[in-house]
């Protein structure tokens, strides 16, 4: 009986161990530990594509900015102190002579190696002298302002105001774009005049076309278009050596298919002893002209070359013909006198002044503003 017991108690604990188990792990099915959540992960922000315009804008190299030239009207005037400062010594001189208490022979002679000396040429200052003397004999004047404004009235003469010395704009045929041809001997600026001549002209509202004919060197295209990309000008170039009156052929029929106004054509810097290439000078007009006349022709004088300029001037006048004068370098000469003399002896007209480094330092030469320069320096 005893043992009986045993067994039923041993049955009840083994019946409520295996219940405890059972509830437990149902319990542990239906109530999962709780884990902490996942971290989200950081989300960085894609790199958008460059617009395509912005990638090209960036790979192009950036375009030269386009210079507005300083107005033309007026330049001389506001360039006066530089031409005052190298020619002062022309007019000083000739106006201490004049108000000397005894004008004798001695002091017109010193009156005339002043001139001489400021390259205005024989003729000119035995001509300008007389005039003097005999002026101021019959007013019987020392008075330093009456000698000023007669010393004015005699240089201003002779150097003939009334000339045409406007730069050609239009075709003498009425037809396609004014070819201005440029001339001169290396060193006296020539292509560098060419550049400027170009301003002038976009700062009369012309629309400008440029020709690098001179082929022989190097720089000399590379130049150019250094200048023509400053003002907006089309320059038309070849390899070095090409031949130049090709080239001067292209620019000009480059600039009448783009309606441009003026066509500047830069030759060579020619050795006025040297035929073989004054010759082919002759050569790139007669090319030019098949395709119509030569508007202008305007030859690069170096003012502090002197009487060496008008033997230069003389030559390519034989050549092609001059029709106006630049002059170069006039701010760091004294010999003022060389504007008179090269107008006289070539019979045309001086229609441009260098007077300094700067872009805009060529002026248009004004006879009044000129002698105003010459004979008061920089009084105001």
């Amino acid at each position: 009986m005893d043992n009986l017991w045993i067994w039923v108690v041993a049955a009840v604990v083994v019946a409520v161990a295996v219940i405890v188990g059972v509830v437990f792990a149902v319990r542990g099915r239906s109530t999962p530990p709780v884990e902490a959540p996942p971290e989200e992960p950081q989300v960085e922000d894609e790199p958008q594509p460059e617009a395509p315009e912005t990638a090209a804008a960036k790979a192009a190299p950036a375009a030269p900015a386009v210079e507005t030239p300083e107005p033309v009207a007026g330049r001389l005037v506001r360039l006066r102190s530089r031409l005052a400062r190298s020619n002062n010594a022309l007019g000083k001189g000739l106006l201490a002579l004049l108000a000397s208490d005894r004008l004798d022979d001695d002091v017109w002679d010193e009156v005339e190696e002043t001139l001489l000396t400021a390259d205005v040429g024989m003729a000119d200052t035995t001509a300008v002298v007389e005039r003097l003397r005999e002026r101021v004999k019959v007013l019987g004047t020392r008075d330093p302002e009456e000698l000023r404004g007669l010393l004015k009235s005699e240089l201003t003469a002779v150097l003939e105001p009334d000339l045409d010395r406007s730069i050609a704009t239009a075709s003498p045929s009425g037809e396609g774009p004014a070819v201005i041809l440029m001339v001169g001997v290396n060193g006296s600026g020539k292509t560098t005049t060419c550049g400027r001549v170009a301003r002038v002209l976009v700062a009369e509202g012309k629309n400008v076309v440029m020709g690098a004919a001179d082929t022989f060197r190097a720089a000399a295209a590379e130049q150019l278009e250094t200048w023509g990309a400053r003002v907006g000008a089309k320059v038309v170039r070849r390899g070095e050596g090409a031949d130049p009156a090709s080239v001067a052929f292209d620019a000009v029929k480059a600039g009448a298919e783009d309606g441009a106004d003026v066509v500047l054509v830069d030759t060579a810097g020619r050795l006025q002893n040297k035929s073989g290439l004054m010759d082919e000078l002759g050569k790139v007009k007669r090319v030019i002209e098949k395709q119509g006349p030569v508007a202008e022709t305007l030859l690069v004088l170096d003012a502090t070359t002197g009487q060496n300029g008008l033997q230069q001037a003389k030559v390519f006048g034989e050549v092609v013909q001059v029709t106006g004068i630049v002059l170069t370098k006039l701010d760091g000469s004294a010999k003022g006198g060389i504007v008179i003399a090269v107008q006289r002896q070539l019979g045309v007209p001086v229609k441009l002044v260098g007077l300094g480094e700067g872009p805009d330092d060529l002026a248009p030469f004004e006879v009044g503003a000129f002698v105003d320069a010459l004979v008061d320096g920089t009084e105001s």
